[in-house]
């Protein structure tokens, strides 16, 4: 009983290995079909899909301004603490005190890029960018503040 176990894992073995051969020869034989994209080589044709989520980015227009309001829905969302909302207060023309953002502090390094915080956000101010090159010798270099310096939140959003 045990030799007729043992021949039947060794003859599966083998069947197996003749199937990786077999599918390995009928692409070293028909290379024009390869479907294999090899990355630098293909740089400036790469197409990634409409869905690929590569990191969390803040738009800004032309005037340097952003539709974040600082609700801090964003962070709340975040399953593990990418996102720190720091916030201050600003002073009206008519004297009140207005909640905006000072800073909008990313964590890259801990980001699952699930897709949650930019769901989450009910004035659309994060998105998720499609660039996917990341790799840095320095771990503080994935720590970006998203808003740009001298950046104010748009007229109209509240």
């Amino acid at each position: 009983m045990f030799l007729k176990d043992y021949c039947k894992e060794v003859l599966g073995a083998v069947q197996s290995l003749l199937t990786g051969m077999k599918r390995t020869g009928y692409y070293f034989t028909h290379h024009k079909e390869i479907i294999t994209q090899q990355y630098p080589d293909n740089k400036d044709t790469l197409v990634l899909p409409e869905r690929f989520r590569g990191e969390v980015i803040m738009p800004h227009n032309e005037m340097n301004e952003h539709r974040c309001t600082g609700c801090t829905a964003c962070e709340l969302a975040c399953p593990n603490g990418t996102i720190k909302v720091i916030t201050k207060f600003d002073i009206t023309p008519e004297g009140k005190k207005k909640k905006a953002v000072d800073k909008l502090v990313y964590h890259l390094e801990m980001c699952t890029l699930c897709n949650l915080c930019v769901s989450s956000c009910p004035s659309d101010a994060i998105k998720m960018e499609q660039t996917f090159e990341h790799s840095v010798y320095d771990r503080k270099l994935l720590t970006k503040v998203l808003n740009k310096p001298g950046s104010k939140i748009m007229e109209g959003i509240e």
